[in-house]
């Protein structure tokens, strides 16, 4: 099993997760107020594949926060902060079927593949949305979110960002991939 892929973190590196994820939050306490890291962190003790999940954000240079907390799950949500799109999930197409049609120039992955291996959902376009309330996120990059399943039986895919000081929703072809464009996801724990 490779350390990408494992399930679960050794000690240490849980240990240096829990630092930085902690370090983040409170330097972030917009994005989660009312929240008390406390809580957080035993949840995630509690949860060894989560945790390798946001492990596996980090070293895709997601920087996952906490941005709210669901009640009736009792659930935290985590979500890629990043100021841009997160640098190791760039220049990839959106989804498998899409990397498969390429007939030349194919990227190495696709964002619907990475974002399974990783263990997170895709952001869709109302959930990227209220990430820009948190903050000002993709002023130069871009990032594919969940695409409607109409759009995608046309050969589409859909990519926010944000400019002007606004968010705007684009398409493209669904096998287009950019080193400016990746993905962003979103992680319950």
């Amino acid at each position: 099993m490779t350390k990408e892929n494992k399930k679960v973190l050794f000690q240490e590196e849980q240990e240096e997760l829990l630092n930085k994820l902690k370090t983040r939050f409170e330097k972030n306490m917009n994005r989660h107020e009312g929240l008390d890291w406390k809580q957080i962190q035993t949840k995630l003790e509690g949860n060894p594949e989560k945790l390798a999940s946001l492990y596996k954000m980090e070293k895709t240079e997601g920087e996952p926060d906490v941005v709210g907390y669901d009640k009736e799950q009792d659930e935290y949500i985590f979500v890629d902060c990043s100021k841009e799109s997160p640098k190791g999930r760039r220049s990839i197409c959106y989804d498998r079927a899409a990397l498969e049609s390429r007939k030349k120039h194919k990227p190495e992955n696709n964002a619907i593949d990475m974002a399974a291996e990783i263990g997170i959902e895709m952001l869709t376009e109302e959930q990227y949305r209220e990430l820009q309330k948190l903050g000002t996120f993709d002023t130069k990059t871009s990032t594919w979110v969940k695409t409607p399943d109409d759009i995608r039986k046309l050969g589409g895919a859909v990519f926010c960002d944000f400019r002007f000081g606004r968010v705007f929703l684009y398409h493209n072809g669904a096998d287009s991939y950019y080193g400016s464009r990746g993905f962003r996801g979103m992680l319950r724990v």
